[in-house]
Protein backbone atom coordinates (compact mmCIF):
# COMPACT_ATOMS: atom_id res chain seq x y z
CA UNK A 1 0.00 0.00 0.00
CA UNK A 2 1.17 3.51 -0.74
CA UNK A 3 0.03 7.08 -0.24
CA UNK A 4 0.05 8.87 -3.59
CA UNK A 5 -2.31 10.92 -5.78
CA UNK A 6 -3.50 13.66 -3.42
CA UNK A 7 -7.11 14.79 -3.69
CA UNK A 8 -8.89 18.05 -2.99
CA UNK A 9 -11.81 18.23 -0.56
CA UNK A 10 -14.23 21.13 -0.47
CA UNK A 11 -17.44 21.61 1.49
CA UNK A 12 -20.14 22.97 -0.77
CA UNK A 13 -22.04 26.04 0.44
CA UNK A 14 -25.82 26.12 0.48
CA UNK A 15 -27.19 28.68 -1.98
CA UNK A 16 -30.90 27.95 -1.60
CA UNK A 17 -33.23 27.95 1.39
CA UNK A 18 -34.97 24.88 -0.04
CA UNK A 19 -32.86 21.81 0.75
CA UNK A 20 -33.07 18.49 2.61
CA UNK A 21 -32.10 18.29 6.26
CA UNK A 22 -28.91 16.56 7.34
CA UNK A 23 -29.31 12.80 7.71
CA UNK A 24 -27.69 9.38 7.81
CA UNK A 25 -28.61 5.87 6.62
CA UNK A 26 -30.24 7.46 3.58
CA UNK A 27 -29.89 6.38 -0.05
CA UNK A 28 -28.64 8.35 -3.03
CA UNK A 29 -27.59 7.85 -6.63
CA UNK A 30 -26.89 10.01 -9.67
CA UNK A 31 -28.46 10.02 -13.11
CA UNK A 32 -27.36 12.43 -15.84
CA UNK A 33 -26.62 15.70 -14.03
CA UNK A 34 -28.88 15.02 -11.06
CA UNK A 35 -28.32 13.49 -7.64
CA UNK A 36 -31.31 11.86 -5.94
CA UNK A 37 -31.59 11.54 -2.14
CA UNK A 38 -34.29 9.48 -0.43
CA UNK A 39 -35.24 9.03 3.22
CA UNK A 40 -32.82 8.18 6.00
CA UNK A 41 -32.79 9.23 9.63
CA UNK A 42 -32.40 12.54 11.41
CA UNK A 43 -33.97 12.38 14.87
CA UNK A 44 -36.67 10.23 13.27
CA UNK A 45 -37.13 8.11 10.17
CA UNK A 46 -37.71 10.32 7.12
CA UNK A 47 -40.07 10.10 4.17
CA UNK A 48 -38.80 12.75 1.76
CA UNK A 49 -37.34 12.64 -1.72
CA UNK A 50 -35.01 15.23 -3.24
CA UNK A 51 -33.20 16.01 -6.49
CA UNK A 52 -30.01 18.07 -6.65
CA UNK A 53 -29.12 19.48 -10.06
CA UNK A 54 -25.40 20.18 -10.45
CA UNK A 55 -26.03 22.46 -13.43
CA UNK A 56 -28.21 24.92 -11.54
CA UNK A 57 -26.84 24.07 -8.07
CA UNK A 58 -30.42 23.75 -6.81
CA UNK A 59 -32.42 21.29 -4.73
CA UNK A 60 -35.97 20.29 -5.70
CA UNK A 61 -38.29 18.28 -3.47
CA UNK A 62 -40.03 15.49 -5.36
CA UNK A 63 -43.25 13.69 -4.53
CA UNK A 64 -43.07 10.74 -2.17
CA UNK A 65 -46.78 10.09 -1.78
CA UNK A 66 -49.32 7.76 -3.32
CA UNK A 67 -49.81 4.01 -3.34
CA UNK A 68 -46.72 3.36 -5.46
CA UNK A 69 -44.38 5.49 -3.31
CA UNK A 70 -42.30 4.18 -0.39
CA UNK A 71 -42.95 4.96 3.26
CA UNK A 72 -40.38 6.16 5.81
CA UNK A 73 -37.10 4.37 5.03
CA UNK A 74 -33.64 3.96 6.53
CA UNK A 75 -30.81 1.61 5.61
CA UNK A 76 -32.32 1.14 2.13
CA UNK A 77 -30.63 1.19 -1.29
CA UNK A 78 -31.23 3.04 -4.56
CA UNK A 79 -29.77 2.52 -8.04
CA UNK A 80 -30.45 4.13 -11.42
CA UNK A 81 -30.92 2.32 -14.71
CA UNK A 82 -32.25 3.50 -18.07
CA UNK A 83 -34.48 6.29 -16.82
CA UNK A 84 -35.73 4.64 -13.62
CA UNK A 85 -34.67 4.60 -9.98
CA UNK A 86 -34.96 1.31 -8.09
CA UNK A 87 -35.31 1.47 -4.29
CA UNK A 88 -35.19 -1.57 -2.04
CA UNK A 89 -35.62 -2.24 1.69
CA UNK A 90 -35.41 0.09 4.66
CA UNK A 91 -38.97 -0.33 5.98
CA UNK A 92 -39.65 -0.06 9.69
CA UNK A 93 -40.08 -3.60 10.99
CA UNK A 94 -43.64 -4.82 11.45
CA UNK A 95 -45.78 -7.85 10.72
CA UNK A 96 -46.82 -6.13 7.49
CA UNK A 97 -43.27 -5.76 6.14
CA UNK A 98 -42.47 -9.46 6.48
CA UNK A 99 -45.00 -10.46 3.82
CA UNK A 100 -44.21 -8.00 1.05
CA UNK A 101 -41.42 -7.23 -1.40
CA UNK A 102 -39.99 -3.86 -0.43
CA UNK A 103 -39.27 -2.62 -3.95
CA UNK A 104 -40.26 0.75 -5.40
CA UNK A 105 -39.65 2.25 -8.84
CA UNK A 106 -39.48 5.94 -9.78
CA UNK A 107 -39.95 7.08 -13.38
CA UNK A 108 -37.46 9.93 -13.87
CA UNK A 109 -39.04 11.33 -17.05
CA UNK A 110 -42.58 11.37 -15.63
CA UNK A 111 -41.36 12.36 -12.16
CA UNK A 112 -43.59 9.87 -10.38
CA UNK A 113 -43.54 6.52 -8.59
CA UNK A 114 -44.91 3.66 -10.69
CA UNK A 115 -46.18 0.13 -10.12
CA UNK A 116 -43.32 -2.21 -10.91
CA UNK A 117 -44.96 -5.65 -11.19
CA UNK A 118 -44.29 -7.29 -14.54
CA UNK A 119 -46.09 -10.17 -16.23
CA UNK A 120 -43.80 -12.74 -14.65
CA UNK A 121 -43.34 -11.01 -11.30
CA UNK A 122 -47.09 -11.13 -10.60
CA UNK A 123 -46.88 -14.94 -10.62
CA UNK A 124 -43.62 -15.12 -8.69
CA UNK A 125 -43.55 -16.50 -5.16
CA UNK A 126 -39.81 -16.32 -4.46
CA UNK A 127 -38.82 -12.75 -3.66
CA UNK A 128 -36.51 -11.09 -1.11
CA UNK A 129 -38.03 -9.74 2.09
CA UNK A 130 -37.48 -6.34 3.63
CA UNK A 131 -33.97 -5.70 4.97
CA UNK A 132 -31.56 -2.92 5.91
CA UNK A 133 -27.86 -2.35 5.37
CA UNK A 134 -27.72 -4.49 2.22
CA UNK A 135 -25.93 -3.55 -1.00
CA UNK A 136 -27.26 -3.22 -4.55
CA UNK A 137 -25.35 -2.73 -7.80
CA UNK A 138 -26.33 -2.62 -11.47
CA UNK A 139 -24.66 -5.25 -13.62
CA UNK A 140 -25.81 -5.35 -17.24
CA UNK A 141 -29.61 -5.48 -17.22
CA UNK A 142 -29.95 -6.64 -13.61
CA UNK A 143 -29.76 -5.31 -10.08
CA UNK A 144 -27.73 -7.56 -7.77
CA UNK A 145 -28.42 -7.40 -4.03
CA UNK A 146 -26.30 -8.94 -1.28
CA UNK A 147 -26.92 -9.48 2.42
CA UNK A 148 -28.59 -7.06 4.75
CA UNK A 149 -30.09 -7.29 8.22
CA UNK A 150 -33.51 -8.97 8.37
CA UNK A 151 -35.71 -8.53 11.42
CA UNK A 152 -36.00 -11.67 13.59
CA UNK A 153 -33.48 -13.47 11.36
CA UNK A 154 -30.35 -11.38 11.76
CA UNK A 155 -27.65 -10.84 9.15
CA UNK A 156 -28.35 -12.40 5.74
CA UNK A 157 -26.06 -13.86 3.10
CA UNK A 158 -28.74 -14.07 0.42
CA UNK A 159 -27.59 -12.99 -3.02
CA UNK A 160 -30.45 -11.90 -5.29
CA UNK A 161 -30.79 -10.73 -8.89
CA UNK A 162 -33.62 -8.55 -10.23
CA UNK A 163 -33.95 -8.76 -14.02
CA UNK A 164 -34.91 -5.31 -15.29
CA UNK A 165 -36.30 -6.83 -18.50
CA UNK A 166 -38.91 -8.99 -16.77
CA UNK A 167 -38.92 -7.46 -13.27
CA UNK A 168 -38.50 -10.98 -11.89
CA UNK A 169 -36.25 -12.08 -9.01
CA UNK A 170 -33.87 -15.02 -8.88
CA UNK A 171 -31.83 -16.27 -5.92
CA UNK A 172 -28.17 -16.64 -6.91
CA UNK A 173 -27.19 -18.06 -3.52
CA UNK A 174 -29.12 -18.39 -0.29
CA UNK A 175 -28.67 -19.17 3.39
CA UNK A 176 -26.95 -22.49 2.63
CA UNK A 177 -24.15 -20.77 0.71
CA UNK A 178 -20.84 -22.61 0.39
CA UNK A 179 -18.02 -21.70 2.74
CA UNK A 180 -16.20 -19.72 0.03
CA UNK A 181 -17.80 -16.28 -0.01
CA UNK A 182 -18.45 -13.25 2.17
CA UNK A 183 -21.04 -15.04 4.30
CA UNK A 184 -23.64 -13.11 6.33
CA UNK A 185 -23.06 -9.39 5.89
CA UNK A 186 -24.65 -5.97 6.39
CA UNK A 187 -23.45 -2.34 6.48
CA UNK A 188 -20.83 -3.28 3.87
CA UNK A 189 -20.09 -1.73 0.47
CA UNK A 190 -20.25 -3.14 -3.05
CA UNK A 191 -19.58 -1.90 -6.58
CA UNK A 192 -19.71 -3.39 -10.08
CA UNK A 193 -16.88 -3.42 -12.61
CA UNK A 194 -16.56 -5.34 -15.89
CA UNK A 195 -18.93 -8.18 -15.11
CA UNK A 196 -17.86 -8.55 -11.50
CA UNK A 197 -19.11 -7.44 -8.09
CA UNK A 198 -16.59 -6.27 -5.48
CA UNK A 199 -17.63 -6.36 -1.81
CA UNK A 200 -15.73 -4.95 1.17
CA UNK A 201 -16.04 -5.10 4.95
CA UNK A 202 -19.21 -4.53 6.91
CA UNK A 203 -20.65 -6.49 9.81
CA UNK A 204 -20.86 -10.26 10.09
CA UNK A 205 -23.29 -10.50 12.96
CA UNK A 206 -21.78 -8.12 15.52
CA UNK A 207 -18.20 -8.36 14.27
CA UNK A 208 -16.64 -5.79 11.96
CA UNK A 209 -14.83 -7.13 8.89
CA UNK A 210 -12.05 -6.03 6.55
CA UNK A 211 -12.23 -8.82 3.98
CA UNK A 212 -12.49 -8.07 0.26
CA UNK A 213 -14.36 -10.27 -2.22
CA UNK A 214 -14.93 -10.54 -5.96
CA UNK A 215 -17.92 -12.25 -7.57
CA UNK A 216 -17.50 -13.24 -11.23
CA UNK A 217 -20.76 -13.24 -13.17
CA UNK A 218 -19.37 -15.64 -15.80
CA UNK A 219 -18.27 -18.38 -13.41
CA UNK A 220 -20.84 -17.47 -10.71
CA UNK A 221 -18.13 -17.84 -8.06
CA UNK A 222 -16.60 -15.79 -5.25
CA UNK A 223 -12.87 -15.28 -4.73
CA UNK A 224 -11.01 -13.56 -1.88
CA UNK A 225 -8.81 -10.57 -2.75
CA UNK A 226 -5.95 -8.76 -1.06
CA UNK A 227 -6.87 -6.89 2.12
CA UNK A 228 -6.24 -3.16 2.37
CA UNK A 229 -8.23 -0.80 4.62
CA UNK A 230 -8.86 -1.65 8.29
CA UNK A 231 -12.14 -3.05 9.60
CA UNK A 232 -14.95 -0.78 8.45
CA UNK A 233 -18.72 -0.58 8.65
CA UNK A 234 -21.06 2.12 7.39
CA UNK A 235 -18.62 3.20 4.66
CA UNK A 236 -19.36 3.80 0.97
CA UNK A 237 -17.75 2.90 -2.34
CA UNK A 238 -17.96 3.94 -6.01
CA UNK A 239 -16.35 2.85 -9.27
CA UNK A 240 -13.85 5.39 -10.64
CA UNK A 241 -12.06 4.69 -13.93
CA UNK A 242 -10.28 1.32 -13.46
CA UNK A 243 -10.47 1.46 -9.69
CA UNK A 244 -12.71 1.39 -6.64
CA UNK A 245 -12.90 4.35 -4.25
CA UNK A 246 -13.85 3.67 -0.64
CA UNK A 247 -14.53 6.43 1.88
CA UNK A 248 -15.31 6.81 5.57
CA UNK A 249 -17.04 4.38 7.86
CA UNK A 250 -15.60 3.20 11.14
CA UNK A 251 -14.76 0.15 13.20
CA UNK A 252 -17.54 1.15 15.58
CA UNK A 253 -20.62 3.35 15.27
CA UNK A 254 -18.95 6.02 17.42
CA UNK A 255 -15.63 6.19 15.59
CA UNK A 256 -16.17 7.55 12.06
CA UNK A 257 -13.09 7.89 9.84
CA UNK A 258 -12.18 10.24 6.99
CA UNK A 259 -9.83 8.02 5.01
CA UNK A 260 -10.21 7.70 1.24
CA UNK A 261 -8.89 4.45 -0.23
CA UNK A 262 -8.37 3.43 -3.84
CA UNK A 263 -8.13 -0.12 -5.16
CA UNK A 264 -6.69 -0.55 -8.66
CA UNK A 265 -8.30 -3.31 -10.71
CA UNK A 266 -5.24 -3.21 -12.99
CA UNK A 267 -2.47 -3.63 -10.41
CA UNK A 268 -4.72 -5.25 -7.76
CA UNK A 269 -3.25 -3.02 -5.06
CA UNK A 270 -4.69 -0.71 -2.40
CA UNK A 271 -3.63 2.90 -1.92
CA UNK A 272 -4.64 5.36 0.80
CA UNK A 273 -5.05 8.76 -0.84
CA UNK A 274 -3.61 11.86 0.75
CA UNK A 275 -5.23 15.29 0.76
CA UNK A 276 -3.85 18.59 -0.45
CA UNK A 277 -2.73 21.09 2.22
CA UNK A 278 -5.69 22.89 3.75
CA UNK A 279 -8.07 20.23 2.45
CA UNK A 280 -9.69 18.52 5.42
CA UNK A 281 -12.17 15.70 4.71
CA UNK A 282 -14.95 15.09 7.26
CA UNK A 283 -15.26 12.08 9.55
CA UNK A 284 -18.37 10.27 8.30
CA UNK A 285 -20.26 7.02 8.81
CA UNK A 286 -23.57 5.90 7.23
CA UNK A 287 -23.20 8.60 4.56
CA UNK A 288 -23.63 8.30 0.79
CA UNK A 289 -21.16 8.79 -2.05
CA UNK A 290 -22.00 9.26 -5.70
CA UNK A 291 -19.87 10.12 -8.71
CA UNK A 292 -20.66 12.29 -11.74
CA UNK A 293 -18.76 12.69 -14.97
CA UNK A 294 -17.35 10.24 -17.52
CA UNK A 295 -14.84 8.62 -15.15
CA UNK A 296 -17.67 7.52 -12.85
CA UNK A 297 -19.92 6.19 -15.59
CA UNK A 298 -20.03 2.40 -15.42
CA UNK A 299 -20.29 0.23 -18.50
CA UNK A 300 -23.68 -1.10 -17.42
CA UNK A 301 -25.34 2.25 -18.09
CA UNK A 302 -24.73 1.96 -21.81
CA UNK A 303 -26.12 -1.53 -22.40
CA UNK A 304 -29.39 -2.13 -24.19
CA UNK A 305 -32.63 -2.52 -22.30
CA UNK A 306 -36.07 -3.67 -23.32
CA UNK A 307 -38.89 -4.78 -21.11
CA UNK A 308 -42.26 -6.44 -21.13
CA UNK A 309 -42.97 -5.15 -17.65
CA UNK A 310 -44.27 -1.77 -18.74
CA UNK A 311 -41.12 -0.02 -17.54
CA UNK A 312 -39.83 1.18 -20.90
CA UNK A 313 -36.33 2.63 -21.15
CA UNK A 314 -36.02 6.40 -21.23
CA UNK A 315 -33.90 7.99 -23.92
CA UNK A 316 -33.55 11.30 -22.15
CA UNK A 317 -32.12 13.25 -25.02
CA UNK A 318 -31.03 16.83 -25.32
CA UNK A 319 -28.51 19.12 -26.90
CA UNK A 320 -24.95 18.08 -26.19
CA UNK A 321 -22.62 21.04 -26.03
CA UNK A 322 -19.09 21.83 -24.91
CA UNK A 323 -18.75 22.05 -21.16
CA UNK A 324 -16.74 25.23 -20.64
CA UNK A 325 -14.86 24.95 -17.40
CA UNK A 326 -11.97 26.97 -16.03
CA UNK A 327 -10.36 23.83 -14.62
CA UNK A 328 -11.17 21.48 -17.52
CA UNK A 329 -11.46 23.63 -20.70
CA UNK A 330 -12.84 22.10 -23.89
CA UNK A 331 -12.48 23.43 -27.45
CA UNK A 332 -15.54 25.19 -28.82
CA UNK A 333 -15.87 22.65 -31.63
CA UNK A 334 -15.12 19.58 -29.51
CA UNK A 335 -18.74 18.43 -29.19
CA UNK A 336 -21.45 18.41 -31.82
CA UNK A 337 -25.14 18.82 -31.13
CA UNK A 338 -27.63 15.99 -31.24
CA UNK A 339 -31.27 15.37 -30.46
CA UNK A 340 -33.69 12.59 -29.64
CA UNK A 341 -37.47 12.44 -29.50
CA UNK A 342 -37.89 9.82 -26.74
CA UNK A 343 -41.28 8.36 -27.64
CA UNK A 344 -40.44 8.08 -31.34
CA UNK A 345 -36.84 6.89 -30.96
CA UNK A 346 -37.78 4.01 -28.65
CA UNK A 347 -39.36 2.13 -31.59
CA UNK A 348 -36.72 2.80 -34.22
CA UNK A 349 -33.98 0.49 -35.42
CA UNK A 350 -30.39 0.83 -34.27
CA UNK A 351 -29.25 2.03 -37.70
CA UNK A 352 -31.89 4.74 -37.71
CA UNK A 353 -30.87 5.78 -34.23
CA UNK A 354 -27.25 6.08 -35.33
CA UNK A 355 -28.35 8.36 -38.16
CA UNK A 356 -30.43 10.41 -35.74
CA UNK A 357 -27.48 10.79 -33.38
CA UNK A 358 -25.50 12.42 -36.17
CA UNK A 359 -28.19 14.98 -36.90
CA UNK A 360 -27.35 18.51 -35.84
CA UNK A 361 -30.00 20.58 -34.12
CA UNK A 362 -31.27 23.60 -35.99
CA UNK A 363 -33.65 26.23 -34.68
CA UNK A 364 -35.51 28.33 -37.29
CA UNK A 365 -33.08 27.05 -39.91
CA UNK A 366 -30.00 28.28 -38.10
CA UNK A 367 -27.45 26.13 -36.35
CA UNK A 368 -26.96 26.85 -32.68
CA UNK A 369 -23.48 28.27 -32.31
CA UNK A 370 -23.28 29.15 -28.64
CA UNK A 371 -22.34 26.55 -26.07
CA UNK A 372 -24.44 25.66 -23.06
CA UNK A 373 -23.36 27.84 -20.20
CA UNK A 374 -24.31 28.27 -16.59
CA UNK A 375 -22.80 29.56 -13.40
CA UNK A 376 -22.35 27.30 -10.41
CA UNK A 377 -20.17 28.66 -7.65
CA UNK A 378 -20.00 25.30 -5.94
CA UNK A 379 -18.26 23.71 -8.93
CA UNK A 380 -16.41 26.81 -10.17
CA UNK A 381 -17.80 26.80 -13.71
CA UNK A 382 -19.12 29.53 -15.99
CA UNK A 383 -21.20 28.90 -19.06
CA UNK A 384 -23.30 31.34 -21.10
CA UNK A 385 -26.52 30.68 -22.96
CA UNK A 386 -30.08 31.89 -23.07
CA UNK A 387 -32.33 31.22 -20.10
CA UNK A 388 -34.58 29.08 -22.29
CA UNK A 389 -31.68 26.88 -23.41
CA UNK A 390 -30.41 26.54 -19.86
CA UNK A 391 -33.77 25.31 -18.63
CA UNK A 392 -34.10 22.96 -21.58
CA UNK A 393 -30.70 21.39 -20.91
CA UNK A 394 -31.06 21.38 -17.16
CA UNK A 395 -32.24 17.76 -17.09
CA UNK A 396 -30.55 16.59 -20.28
CA UNK A 397 -27.91 13.91 -20.59
CA UNK A 398 -24.74 15.95 -20.11
CA UNK A 399 -22.91 13.35 -18.02
CA UNK A 400 -20.10 13.00 -20.53
CA UNK A 401 -19.44 16.74 -20.40
CA UNK A 402 -19.35 17.22 -16.65
CA UNK A 403 -15.99 17.31 -14.90
CA UNK A 404 -15.36 14.27 -12.72
CA UNK A 405 -16.92 14.91 -9.32
CA UNK A 406 -17.27 12.72 -6.25
CA UNK A 407 -19.93 13.95 -3.83
CA UNK A 408 -20.26 12.87 -0.20
CA UNK A 409 -23.72 13.57 1.22
CA UNK A 410 -24.92 13.44 4.82
CA UNK A 411 -23.77 10.86 7.35
CA UNK A 412 -22.99 10.85 11.06
CA UNK A 413 -22.14 13.01 12.83
CA UNK A 414 -24.92 15.21 11.50
CA UNK A 415 -26.18 18.55 12.75
CA UNK A 416 -29.82 18.83 13.72
CA UNK A 417 -31.90 21.52 11.96
CA UNK A 418 -29.08 22.04 9.44
CA UNK A 419 -29.20 21.31 5.69
CA UNK A 420 -27.58 18.14 4.43
CA UNK A 421 -23.79 18.32 4.39
CA UNK A 422 -22.21 18.12 0.95
CA UNK A 423 -18.54 17.62 0.16
CA UNK A 424 -16.91 17.63 -3.25
CA UNK A 425 -13.84 15.49 -3.90
CA UNK A 426 -11.60 16.20 -6.88
CA UNK A 427 -9.17 13.44 -7.83
CA UNK A 428 -5.73 14.40 -9.10
CA UNK A 429 -4.42 11.58 -11.29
Amino acid sequence: MSQNNPCLWKQLPLRSSLSPCDRYKHACCSYNANVYVLGGRENRCLRDFWKYNVVSDEWTELSCSGEAAPEELEGHSMVAHKGFLYVFGGLLDSAYTTCRCALWVFDIAKQKWVQWQGKRSLLQTQMPTNRKGHSTVVLGSAMLMYGGFIDMKGTSQDFWSLDFNTMSWSLLSGSQQDSLGPGPRHSHSAIAYQGCVYLFGGLKGLREQRDFWKWNSSSQTWSSLKYGPPKLTGHSAVTYKDSMLLFGGGETQDSPKNCLWRYSFITQTWMQLTTLPGSNPPDKIHHCCTGLGPSYKTSSTSKSFCSDSGLQPRLLGGKLKPFKNKCFPAPDNAIELETFTPDREANRSSSELETSRETLIEIDGQRIGSCLTFENKAFIKQWSCSEEEALEDKDGDITQHLPDLLLVLGGKPCTRTSPISMWQVTMID
